[in-house]
């Protein structure tokens, strides 16, 4: 920006209010560096006024004392403490706002200006789905899956290193880890390709060309726990990828899917079934075969039970998942209507019709009574 002239409001300049919070202020900085930078319009004078302009706004409203100076007494409150604005570009990229702005600088310098290091890194977490039986979500099991991961390499333990070779410094950033040069009149510095920022090189494993890892299926043994239900996660600790320059493994996210069963169904802990009952045998009661989760059990029917009748079995449902206890099996009853009747079994009907009377049939009973 200029040093003569009238100089523009500065909360003009960022188009935020006068009483913008530093978040606001930030965000507005932010937002019109990436329109203005030098990099994104090339030979763009205006664009590069701007940019300075802009830098200037908010080197005076981003530090709490030169903005009350400036409500107070303008730029020339400012002008005061010593502070004219930007000359050039190096002024910025050495002032606070590149260490405000850091990330989004080294955008346009494409690097960072600081030597990487290796340290270790936490690997990957993996997630992976596994079907399982009905059965096997009540009672337990134990499952071996195969999932595709990266693992640490056999040939070199994880360095990337050719087993044998030594470390010596990187020839091209002679062990600064980055590269600077100059591009008009911006300054640049950038991560050295060689040697990835470490500032040292050595011959890479053959195995896994210098990444320390290789992918491969592993196959690993988990326990499903009994109670686990449709969308239930199993955190499989340090079996996800392994980590990086010696650090330690993520863990292994296990999805669990329960397969549909035949005639079970699940509500809570509660194991839901229904179950066909003959006609006579709900007219005159009796026993009945009824499955469970540990294999047949007799259950009584009592004479006259209704259709949709539901009996509880206590303690044969699903165990609490990490507790103690189990859930019930509740078993609803369906009559069974007999069809295809033979002339006999008809003539039998029709006399028992013969003898019915309405207190053999409360409900309906009932219910004819209240819309007479």
């Amino acid at each position: 920006m200029g040093r003569s002239g009238t100089k523009k409001d500065y909360y003009e300049i960022l188009g935020v209010p006068r009483d913008a919070s530093l978040e606001e202020i930030k965000k507005a900085y932010r937002r019109l560096a990436l329109k203005y930078h030098p990099d994104r319009n090339p030979g763009d004078k205006e664009a590069e006024e701007k940019f300075k302009e802009i830098s200037e706004a908010y080197a005076v409203l981003s530090d709490p004392q030169k903005r009350a100076q400036y409500d107070r007494y303008g730029h020339a409150g400012v002008e005061e403490m010593g502070f004219r604005g930007f000359s050039d570009f190096s002024e910025i990229f050495t002032s606070d706002i590149f260490q405000d702005f850091r990330d989004l600088f080294e955008t346009f310098f494409r690097g960072t200006p600081f030597m990487a290091e290796e340290v270790p890194e936490r690997g990957r977490d993996l997630r992976f789905e596994i079907t399982i039986t009905f059965e096997e979500a009540a009672k337990g099991a134990e499952k071996t899956i195969t999932i595709p991961r990266y693992t640490a390499c056999n040939l070199c333990g994880g360095s990337g290193v050719k087993r044998g070779a030594g470390w010596r410094t990187c020839p091209r950033c002679r062990g600064r880890g980055e590269i600077s040069y100059t591009r008009g009149f911006l300054y640049f510095s950038e991560t050295c390709s060689q040697c990835g920022g470490t500032g040292r090189i050595s011959e890479p494993c053959p195995g896994c060309h210098g990444t320390g890892r290789v992918r491969e299926k592993a196959k690993i043994t988990v326990k499903i726990p009994a109670g686990v239900k449709e969308g239930s996660r199993l955190r499989i600790r340090g079996e996800g990828e392994v980590g990086y320059h010696g650090g330690p493994p993520g863990d292994l996210y296990l999805v669990i899917r329960v397969a549909p069963h035949p005639f079970f169904r699940r509500e809570g802990d509660d194991v839901i079934v229904e179950i066909p009952v003959p006609l006579t045998l709900a007219l005159l009661g009796g026993e009945v075969d009824v499955p469970t989760l540990e294999g047949k059990v007799k259950m009584k029917i009592p004479a006259g039970t209704q259709n949709g009748t539901i009996f509880r079995l206590r303690g044969k449902g699903i165990p609490h998942l990490y507790g103690r206890g189990k859930g019930d099996e509740l078993v609803k009853v369906k009559v069974e209507i007999p069809v295809n009747l033979t002339p006999k079994q008809r003539e039998i009907l029709e006399k028992f019709k013969e003898l019915e009377s309405p207190s053999n049939y409360p409900e309906s009973s009932n219910f004819r009574n209240k819309i007479s």
